[in-house]
């Protein structure tokens, strides 16, 4: 289970005790959790996103193939890229979504580790506060979801970054949907400070392998396309950074593309339950290894020198897989 570290409890009640501000340390630095990697040091994972939805959808066949590729591969803990409970989030602490959707669904044994989660564009629909409430981890304590957080194996260092509030249409195009913007009283500062923390915190680790998650897209052939955005403030970051990967949810479907600037890889795992068959754009296809229309999941393999990307369709079926090597001693 995930650790809060140490060094930033510390901190935190150092400025408690010298000028009661803990709060202020808090929101300018992301909280850390270690979750230390296997015995033998290697790392797994799988990536889910865009699910909850009482069963429906296929969620529930998503859920027990998970299961299976879980205890295959003996993984350390989940990962959802967010869109956690549909339509619009959770109404309170007490919506009964909670568990319909995540406790009763995902009940393999391989599946009772840690979930970390990021929050999607339907989960700001809902009330942001109730889902990110440690009250559902007493109901689930599998559960642990924020804005944004880091999760640090080690070999591995995973940055949660929460992507909604860069996309400027939820504020000015609301379609007729209401957004619990509860705690960004600034849009424009919001996203500063984020982006202040990922650059430094990108920069500052030392991690054999670099991992950024988000709820949307920066590169997708998908229903929703690239996120300008994020390519626009969050892409030149990661390139200039050496992340590896980008994982990301929002658009239904599996997808694999690779960045043609950097060795960055645009990872989407948004088919966990609903998907949106035949939905493929024709914009900006360069660098596509892989995209499926269809409902899935994906699975993430780290050691030292290797890593290994798999998805998987509904039926456990293998769809696409995608090794990388890296030397275990970077040439001076």
């Amino acid at each position: 289970m995930a650790v809060l570290n140490q060094r930033s409890m510390a901190r935190c009640l150092l400025f408690a005790y010298t000028f009661g501000l803990c709060f202020l340390y808090i929101s300018a630095e992301l909280q850390r959790f270690e979750h230390p990697t296997k015995v033998d040091k290697s790392l797994s994972f799988l990536v889910v996103g865009d699910w909850g939805r009482r069963g429906a959808f296929n969620q529930s066949q998503v859920a027990f193939q998970m299961g299976i590729i879980g205890e295959k591969l003996d993984i350390d803990f989940v990962v959802s890229t967010g869109d956690n409970f549909y339509d619009n989030g959770l109404t309170s602490e007490e919506d009964t979504a909670f568990e319909e959707s995540f406790t009763k669904i995902y009940t393999a044994k391989s599946l009772q580790k840690q979930w970390y989660s990021v929050l999607g564009n339907h989960d700001y629909r809902g009330n942001v506060e109730a889902q990110l409430s440690p009250v559902l981890r007493k109901i689930d304590s599998r559960w642990l979801c924020l804005r944004s957080f880091i999760v640090n194996s080690e070999l591995a260092e995973i940055l949660f970054v929460d992507t909604t509030p860069f996309v400027e249409a939820y504020f000015t195009d609301a379609e007729g949907h209401t957004y619990d913007w509860r705690g960004i009283k600034s849009r424009k500062a919001y996203i500063s400070n984020l982006l202040k923390e990922v650059e430094s915190t990108l920069k500052e680790s030392t991690a054999k392998w670099k991992i950024v998650v988000g709820h949307h897209a920066i590169r997708s052939v998908g229903h929703h396309g690239d996120t300008k955005e994020l390519t626009k403030w969050l892409l030149p970051i990661l390139q200039a950074n050496n992340v590896d990967f980008y994982m990301n949810g929002h658009d239904h479907c599996l997808e694999h593309i690779s960045d043609s600037d950097s060795p960055v890889q645009f990872l989407t795992s948004g088919a966990g339950s609903k998907a949106w068959r035949g939905d493929i754009k024709g914009l900006n296809r360069g660098g596509l290894n892989f995209f499926y229309d269809g409902q899935g999941f994906m699975s993430a393999q780290f050691t030292r020198t290797e890593a290994e990307i798999v998805f998987y369709d509904v039926f456990g079926k293998v769809l696409h897989r995608w090794n990388m090597v890296k030397q275990l001693h970077q040439s001076i």
